[in-house]
């Protein structure tokens, strides 16, 4: 009789292969939020960020349907619970924001630079791993538990299970959750698909249109790998527990809090309480999958810093990316793509702030050049 695989081994193989594709079709789509905001707002082209809202919409709705259909309980993800620390999110977003835009990239899109051979990547996404880690257990992370995470709105004050829209308009209008979240789904799924498919340049851009959907159902993919098949009876303790994941809780794609437990674990090799967690594996999977592509394209180039005052910039946009990114509990793809799945309103303001110090960096940049 063959011996069961340890759920914990399911999750972190299948969040490398999950994440294997990702960092593959984010390699040869461009996929890159930083650079979908620079299209905007420099050239006035939209076609990247259509991609991006794409994934977007297609994760949100994946994700719903099997939030509605009992396969994950959402209620449980870090995204959705009643407290809301937004100064935390908005102050952790603004700073990523700007972080991202001075270093030309957020953590997802360094890690697949760093696939394509840029060693200028490798450096950032130390000094965000350093950063970030100094956010969670260090210097930094006294400042975010002693001065922003205290400022939090207690929505259970107010009856509210959860901080979702479903939540709150089941709550202003009386309507059964499920409902709901009917009602959210398509009412914000087809405002965004109508501002999306209205262009008829991106329409005809197979590359872009299939690049989103993929992306989309990767991040519906790993609530489904983290949540329904990681999560079961740990024969150890026979509680019930979600395995591999560092949050103790069903996750999705994020990766700057990933490459900080990443580093943590090369540096504590030895150290038996330490495994590779979905996380890190998600991240070593996007940075093997644009490695892949790049080999195979024929497009992996060496590539280093242009001038020690570039050095200079991309480690201060490092380290604002790993203090924002812990702070705001995700990056734009960790509250950008699966917060917004959860349809979380912290997640929303997280967004916002990302996307509005973006702009700003950019016109400053632009203002000072």
């Amino acid at each position: 009789m063959t011996e069961a695989v340890n759920p914990s081994a399911w999750v972190v193989w299948g969040g490398f292969v999950l994440a294997f594709v990702f960092g593959a079709v984010a390699n040869k789509t461009n996929f890159c939020t930083m650079g979908a905001i620079s299209d905007v707002v420099n050239m006035e082209h939209w076609g990247r960020m259509r991609m991006w809202l794409l994934a977007i919409v297609v994760a949100m709705v994946g994700t719903q349907l099997l939030f509605t259909q009992g396969l994950v309980d959402l209620s449980k993800s870090i995204y959705v619970r009643p407290s809301l620390p937004w100064l935390s999110l908005v102050i952790g977003g603004g700073l990523f924001g700007v972080g991202m835009t001075i270093a030309g990239g957020c953590a997802n899109k360094n890690l697949i630079r760093v696939g394509g051979g840029s060693l200028r990547s490798l450096v950032v996404l130390v000094f965000v791993g350093i950063s970030a880690y100094m956010t969670l257990k260090g210097v930094f992370g006294q400042w975010r538990a002693s001065f922003l995470d205290p400022v939090t709105l207690d929505l259970s004050q107010w009856g509210l299970s959860g901080q979702t829209l479903p939540i709150l308009l089941a709550k202003a209008t009386g309507l059964a959750e499920k409902m709901a979240v009917l009602v959210s789904v398509t009412v914000l799924g087809l405002a965004l698909l109508i501002f999306i498919l209205k262009d008829q340049r991106f329409r005809r851009n197979t590359t872009q249109m299939l690049g989103g959907v993929v992306l989309g159902l990767l991040v519906v993919a790993a609530w489904y790998l983290t949540g329904h098949i990681g999560h079961g009876e740990n024969p150890d303790t026979l509680e019930i527990v979600y395995f591999a994941t560092n949050t103790r809780t069903l996750e999705s794609f994020s990766f700057v809090a990933p490459v900080a437990f990443g580093l943590e674990l090369l540096m504590l090799w030895t150290d038996k309480s330490l495994l590779i967690s979905f996380g890190i594996a998600t991240a070593l999977g996007v940075l093997s999958g644009s490695l892949a592509y790049a080999l195979a394209s024929r497009q992996f180039r060496w590539e280093g810093f242009a001038s020690v005052e570039d050095l200079g910039t991309q480690l201060i946009g490092a380290v604002l990316m790993g203090f924002g990114g812990v702070t705001a509990l995700g990056c734009t793809v960790g509250q950008g793509m699966s917060g917004i799945s959860t349809l979380a309103l912290g997640s929303f303001m997280v967004l916002g702030s990302i996307i509005a110090a973006s702009v700003a960096t950019m016109h400053y940049q632009n203002w000072r050049a």
